[in-house]
């Protein structure tokens, strides 16, 4: 056995490990294990919100777009600053609300906020539907990381099934403790490996970072700016960095909720998103990977693979053992995140199991079962990394209107009218996905967005028109846990 495999095995079940010795007690609490009994520091809280953002994509998709997109792929620099600018004064108002009813899910807060049960239903079917394909983003980086450091393809699919299956081990052991104990191991040894690729290969194959640079002016300028209608022209860049931008500050992915009702206080969260903004400023690293790959490997390159290839001429095995491990942690750690929102928002959403004990237990098979559909995808429909991660903003963007009227306006919009709206724009999501053409190089979900905000505007409009009422106000408890 090499020692690349050994050091790969080895990091997987280090990461498990760090993940089982997250429990602290055996209770069957659904609140301690989806959201750690709302008990959290801003440590914790930091690198849970910081983890949720740093994911296999970053490790590998961010340098794999470069080659395919050049400078279009800078739209993954901006919009996390500009969603943390929103979250500080959106999170807050969430954190309250949440935890004065109750809430541990972002189906529970529509469901309650607009006081419809079809709603939640939706939410919640619509949040599986589209974080099935993220939860594939992880497993297939994670396969393809052992496949390159490895040169085994078989291996691959064994690790993603040994990853996984411990993942999914230590999430029914240890819930949201566990991701934050594995979070910390994550992200210093992300951290340390991305600083460790970002000098060595730029100087190995190209003597150092302004070189990088000035290759790719010489050889192929077009790749340092945007520009056009194309596949990767302004308007993708545009629309998708918006997109983006609007999940991130509306909190549109369901799996970004756990760790925000983690929080021991709205004043951790706050604090929280002053710095979390420098963090993502790290993704330029494997941005300048990227171009190097570029200059060496050429726009033919496999450009989810280009990272890992490079620095396969540069490290010793052991060194791309350890790489390969943070790529995995990137895996595993979001992975966990991911089961817990969809196992919580089956078990309380869906199934509405009626005890707690009940809950629990749905909650588990729901872990199971989702990890079985994703490593099924992952095996049978791999995808390019970027393009699943799109996705799934597009289709959870469809829920940012219905969370911003909740947070923002005076009066109450019906859930009729926002029904109506979701609906609208996830069918535009689903069907500009798979089965028609857009004219432009455009996100799906700017369009299903459009549309939403248009169709629940004419909706709410009609409604008020035909009955001769205003919308009613939000009661004083609730303008007061919305009051920022």
């Amino acid at each position: 056995m090499s020692t690349i495999v050994v050091v790969t095995l080895g990091g997987i079940l280090l990461i498990a490990a760090l993940g089982f010795m997250g429990r602290r007690s055996p209770d069957r609490d659904l609140a301690e294990w989806t959201v750690g009994g709302h008990n959290f520091g801003t440590t914790t809280t930091w690198l849970l919100q910081a983890g949720e953002v740093f994911t296999t994509f970053t490790f590998l998709g961010t340098a794999g777009l470069v080659v395919s997109g050049g400078a279009a792929s800078f739209y993954s620099m901006p919009y996390v600053p500009l969603g943390y600018i929103a979250m500080y004064f959106i999170g807050p108002k969430i954190w309250r609300l949440a935890r004065a009813r109750g809430h541990l899910t972002q189906a529970d807060f529509l469901q309650d906020v607009y006081n419809s049960r079809f709603l939640g239903i939706l939410v919640a079917v619509a949040s599986v539907v589209f974080l099935l394909p993220y939860l594939q983003l992880q497993i297939t980086g994670l396969g393809l990381i052992v496949e390159l450091v490895t040169g085994n393809g078989s291996l691959g699919n064994w690790s993603m099934v040994i990853a996984f299956v411990l993942v999914v081990a230590f999430v029914l052991w240890s819930g949201l403790r566990g991701v934050a104990t594995t979070a910390y191991f994550k992200d210093v040894l992300m951290i340390l490996m991305l600083f460790v690729v970002c000098v060595s290969v730029p100087i190995h194959y190209t003597g150092g970072f302004t070189n990088v640079f000035h290759t790719v002016q010489e050889q192929m300028p077009q790749m340092l700016s945007v520009h056009g209608t194309g596949e990767y022209g302004i308007p993708w860049y545009v629309s998708n960095m918006a997109i983006s931008a609007i999940g991130c500050a509306f909190i549109t992915m369901p799996n970004d909720w756990p760790p925000v009702l983690s929080a021991r206080s709205s004043t951790v969260l706050r604090r929280n998103y002053l710095f979390l903004p420098f963090y993502n400023t790290l993704i330029v690293m494997p941005l300048v990977v990227g171009y190097v790959a570029l200059v060496v490997l050429g726009t033919g390159a496999d450009p989810d693979s280009s990272l890992l290839t490079l620095a396969s001429g540069v490290f010793p095995e052991w060194l791309m053992g350890v790489l390969a491990v943070a790529g995995i942690a990137t895996a595993m750690v979001p992975s966990a995140s991911l089961l817990i929102a969809i196992g919580t928002l089956v078990s309380r959403n869906l199934i509405r199991a009626r005890t707690e004990k009940a809950q629990f237990a749905t909650t588990q098979v729901t872990v199971v079962v989702a990890t079985a559909a994703a490593l099924g995808l992952a095996v049978a429909m791999p995808d390019l990394l970027a393009n699943l991660l799109l996705l799934t903003f597009s289709g959870m963007d469809q829920l940012a209107p219905a969370i911003a009227a909740a947070l923002l306006l005076r009066r109450r919009i019906a859930a009729s009218s926002i029904l109506a709206g979701a609906l609208t724009g996830l069918a535009l999501v689903i069907g500009y996905t798979f089965w028609w053409h857009l004219p432009w190089a455009i996100s799906e979900g700017i369009i299903g967005l459009a549309a939403n905000i248009a169709v629940v505007a004419l909706c709410e409009a009609f409604r008020r028109v035909r009955t001769g009422q205003r919308a009613p106000v939000r009661s004083e408890e609730e303008r007061e846990l919305l009051r920022a």
